[in-house]
């Protein structure tokens, strides 16, 4: 049975979330501000991105102010958001839309512009454009496993999830709001139906819901167990000249923080660094300064890291090789959390070598 979408779209009105890149109610859509959204939104919290968000509408208050920027600015914009790969498809997607003057309005054409794959296309279809497609993230999914009480775990049940999914707008109501409806079905995951503890009591889809019914809901949807992440190890080296700059280098630009700034050092490998094997892969020879060990949690391993300090006397810089990067400022690099961290340890107290 579909649930009834006049009552999902009642609950919407009264407790829809106030988002800034949401529009107001009988206010048209910005595409420009929904796909921002989105692509910020790809595995990150609403609370961890609304302050970028905000911060690149300041910056780029158009797609084609975005377009136009240098890559560089717009990696140091998104320094600390993660999962890099995003910020350089944002670019050449902004760069694709401005050229030929404005975003597409199917999911079939939005399909073929960067960084856009199934979810956030139908998102931004339906969203900005009006079309009467349901968007599957994770709250979607959530929403859907348990109305139809679909016990197979995930990520194996995702196939079965979009064509149910797909049937929740199944209806006039729905489709005549259809962005009205996929922010609903948003808001009813992230509010109502949440991975643990769901309101169920306060539910407009509540006596539609056959896991409710069943006394499951808080089980589902089932997931595989996680296989535990591996650990790696590396070391990084802060190196000063006279002038207060660091010797910073950007890393390739496709791959894991691809395009970003690093303090030069080591590889990441599965065995700790000793003191004495990491050094030899220092930029240069001096006194170098143990700070400390950061640890830090990519999707696929935990990472950890020591970091040396050392600074250079006057003059001291020229012999120093290009592949260890230039001396540059903080302020226009384009810094991951990671080698954030990184820096912080220059304010503890130093360890001994």
């Amino acid at each position: 049975m579909t649930p009834d979408a006049s009552a999902l779209l009642r609950w919407y009105d009264h407790h829809r979330r106030a988002l800034p890149w949401r529009s107001l109610p009988g206010q048209r859509p910005d595409p420009y501000a929904v796909w921002l959204s989105e692509i910020m939104l790809q595995q990150t919290t609403v609370k961890a991105v609304i302050s970028y968000y905000e911060r690149f509408l300041t910056h780029y208050p158009t797609v084609q102010d975005l377009a136009d920027a240098p890559l560089e600015d717009v990696l140091h914009l998104w320094a600390g958001l993660g999962y890099y790969a995003r910020a350089r498809n944002l670019h050449a997607c902004a760069k694709r839309v401005s050229e030929r003057g404005g975003f597409p309005d199917t999911v079939e054409e939005l399909l073929t512009l960067p960084g856009i794959g199934a979810y956030t296309a139908r998102a931004i279809a339906a969203i900005a454009f009006g079309r009467p497609v349901v968007p599957v993230d994770g709250n979607v999914e959530r929403v859907t496993a348990r109305l139809n009480a679909t016990e197979e775990p995930l990520p194996a049940s995702r196939p079965l999830l979009a064509r149910q999914a797909a049937l929740l707008n199944d209806g006039p109501v729905a489709q005549s709001r259809p962005s009205d409806f996929a922010q609903a079905l948003f808001d009813l995951g992230a509010t109502i139906c949440t991975p643990r503890s769901p309101a169920c009591l306060t539910c407009p889809w509540q006596t539609s819901c056959i896991a409710h019914a069943r006394g499951i809901a808080a089980q589902l949807p089932a997931k595989q167990p996680k296989q535990a992440r591996p650990t790696r190890y590396g070391a990084h080296f802060l190196l000063h000249d006279s002038s207060g700059q660091i010797l910073l280098r950007t890393r390739p630009p496709t791959g894991l923080l691809g395009g970003m700034d690093e303090l030069p050092g080591t590889e990441w490998r599965g065995t700790a660094w000793t003191d004495e094997e990491a050094l030899t892969h220092a930029p240069c020879l001096t006194d170098w300064v143990r700070r400390g060990e950061i640890r830090h949690v990519f999707t696929h391993f935990t990472l950890y890291l020591t970091v040396y300090e050392a600074c250079l006397p006057h003059g001291h810089n020229a012999g120093i090789d290009s592949s260890f990067g230039t001396f540059r400022s903080t302020k226009r690099a384009a810094l991951p959390g990671v080698m954030k961290k990184c820096l912080a340890l220059t304010q503890q107290t130093p360890e001994t070598p």
